[in-house]
């Protein structure tokens, strides 16, 4: 096998799925992560279809059972709070549904004796060179590696560098919204309701802790510039935009306020001619980005490290072949979920391109 040596940007699922996979087939992994540690923040997760084969195969799909949100569905109600209608369980919470915090645990647990995890550091530079990538990070020494994968979100550093700015890959569809944990008050018990209207959205549900729920508020926006703000000025922006709003709103942006594990991000998209170029590689939402509306990111970023880690083994670590076979395996499939996530977006007072 050749290309035994590779960085992997990010320690989100994507990451450590493939870093997983990787080691198990022989490569020496490191993974290095911009934050200081694990992130404990970030909506609930559903998994459907082929993903739980990726669990089974990582061998946490038991555990990942045991913190089942089990929700049982979702309440439509209008301005004042009124009942409208219903929306099944499998609307939101897909299969199985657990919250992000405990999947990333999981994860990190399973793959930390067999990855070097880099903490509190990340790219700044990279050349490719015939026989490997040379990396410069921000705090650690410079290193070669075979092989760069750039697993590290939607404004992924390892993209930018290799392929170009963020605007040229970046589709944004509309709307932005942020999540956190406030305490239950609205009763809820493994259940949600949601509140749509002038281009706002109110979605709160709870799960295993019957005395808080997570809330997700979100608004109509024209970019995704928000995202890479200070909290301050993303909260002001919710504020403004359900400004003069009933119901719960006004106690929901003070729980806002008040929360620990605020969350911020917009339903963008990535869409690239390729999601390889020569020694790197992208997969999860860094090479194909579906958007939180499509309900699939989880999925799709297990799916698509085991998929990559199976070609590259196929392809007995000859890069350009499995880089190639990867995409066109995985291409159809990313186009499906892109579809659902702009058909979700529009469905929330966003676009639907």
């Amino acid at each position: 096998m050749t290309n035994t040596t590779v960085l992997i940007s990010g320690a989100g699922v994507a990451g450590a799925a493939l870093g997983h996979f990787l080691h198990r087939d022989g490569y020496d992994v490191t993974v290095v992560e911009r934050a200081p540690g694990l992130r404990g923040s970030g909506y609930a997760v559903d998994f459907r279809g082929a993903a739980f084969d990726v669990l089974d195969e990582l061998g946490i799909l038991d555990e990942i059972r045991g913190h089942d949100t089990a929700m049982r569905g979702t309440v439509l109600v209008d301005a004042d709070g009124a009942e409208m209608g219903r929306l099944p369980a499998e609307t939101f919470a897909g299969e199985l549904e657990v919250p992000k915090p405990e999947l990333t645990r999981i994860l990190h647990r399973l793959t930390e004796p067999e990855l070097a995890y880099v903490f509190d550091d990340s790219i700044t530079t990279l050349t490719q060179h015939d026989d490997g990538v040379a990396i410069e990070f921000e705090h650690g020494a410079p290193r070669t590696f075979d092989l760069v994968v750039g697993a590290d979100g939607l404004f992924s550093k390892a993209r930018r560098l290799a392929f170009g700015p963020h605007e040229e890959a970046l589709r944004h569809l509309g709307m932005s919204g942020a999540g956190f944990t406030a305490d239950n008050i609205l009763g809820l018990d493994h259940s949600g309701v949601l509140q749509t209207g002038d281009g706002t959205a109110i979605y709160a549900f709870s799960g295993a802790d019957a005395d808080q729920m997570s809330v997700s508020l979100s608004f109509a926006t024209d970019a995704p510039a928000l995202d890479r703000r200070p909290r301050s000025e993303q909260e002001e922006a919710l504020k403004g935009a359900f400004a003069g709003a009933g119901w719960v709103a006004p106690e929901l942006l003070k729980a806002m306020s008040a929360a620990g594990d605020f969350y911020f991000s917009s339903s963008t998209q990535v869409h690239l001619d390729a999601w390889s170029t020569g020694r790197v590689v992208l997969v999860g939402d860094a090479g194909y980005c579906a958007a939180p509306t499509a309900g699939m990111g989880t999925s799709q970023a297990l799916i698509g490290a085991r998929t990559l880690a199976r070609q590259l083994a196929a392809a007995d670590g000859d890069h350009p072949t499995a880089f190639m076979a990867y995409e066109a395996e995985l291409r159809p499939y990313v186009r499906e979920n892109q579809v659902k996530g702009q058909e979700g977006a529009a469905a929330f007072g966003g676009r639907d391109e």
